[in-house]
């Protein structure tokens, strides 16, 4: 088969929950960071993957994964100042692979802060059969023709993904103690040491929380971040710009 011939439509539930079928390039310019997933998730005992609701500050809305590594990469993509717009499994793509009728839910529709998009299936490298490729690169291709960009996305590195995981717990802006995130910005002016700009801007239960929290939306920035996870001595300076 030829995949760059390949005529493709997508199924998706559209504002007022009802299913549509269309050509891929009739659906361009939809908002598919706000449809609903087209189809549940599923909890089954004896199952290997385990799914889940994560809830996102980007969009202050519960986005469901169905395994740990969809969930980690919802993670990695809610800590992206770049992402302003995120859904799960948003359609359907279909296409005929001169066989038969094929069809693949993608996992994510995600919209950045440029107004681009992007879809991002998310998978193993190991766990990559034939077909799959197959799906992938269809999906690539119909991408392309959308003018969207695709990733296929794998196992994140672990000592980055640890950071971000640990990040994600302040990622509520309750976590955000005005007076102490400004005495916070005012003492990592200068770069230093986590906890001792913590203790330096004031009493712990308030400052790290907030010192957390701005790490988490980019307006602070911690070193070492791929490399080391973070610690007391973690050294800690204001980001270049805020991102949120």
């Amino acid at each position: 088969m030829d995949l760059a011939e390949t005529y493709v439509e997508l199924s998706y539930v559209d504002a007022v929950r009802k299913r549509r079928r269309r050509p891929l390039l009739d659906c361009v310019t939809a908002r598919f960071e706000d449809v609903v997933p087209v189809r549940p998730f599923r909890w089954s005992r004896g199952e290997r993957h385990f799914a889940g609701w994560y809830w996102a500050a980007t969009t202050g809305q519960h986005i469901g994964f169905e395994s740990w590594l969809e969930r980690d990469r919802l993670v990695l993509m809610d800590a992206d100042p770049g992402v302003v717009g995120i859904a799960s499994q948003p359609f359907w793509l279909y296409w005929h692979d001169g066989i038969r009728e094929r069809r693949h839910a993608p996992d994510y529709f995600v919209r950045r802060a440029d107004g681009s998009a992007a879809v991002v299936d998310v998978r193993a490298d190991e766990r990559i059969e034939p077909k799959d490729a197959e799906a992938f690169e269809v999906t690539r291709i119909a991408c392309a023709q959308a003018g969207w960009g695709f990733a296929r996305v794998g196992v994140p590195e672990a000592v980055f993904l640890a950071n971000m995981r640990w990040l994600s717990r302040y990622r509520h802006r309750r976590c955000l103690h005005r007076a102490a995130a400004d005495r916070l910005r005012e003492v990592f002016a200068t770069p230093g040491p986590l906890l001792e700009g913590a203790d330096a801007a004031g009493d712990r239960l308030a400052t790290l929380p907030a010192l957390f929290h701005l790490l988490w939306v980019q307006e602070l920035a911690a070193e070492g971040l791929s490399v080391e996870l973070l610690g007391p001595r973690t050294v800690v300076t204001l980001a270049c710009e805020g991102a949120r």
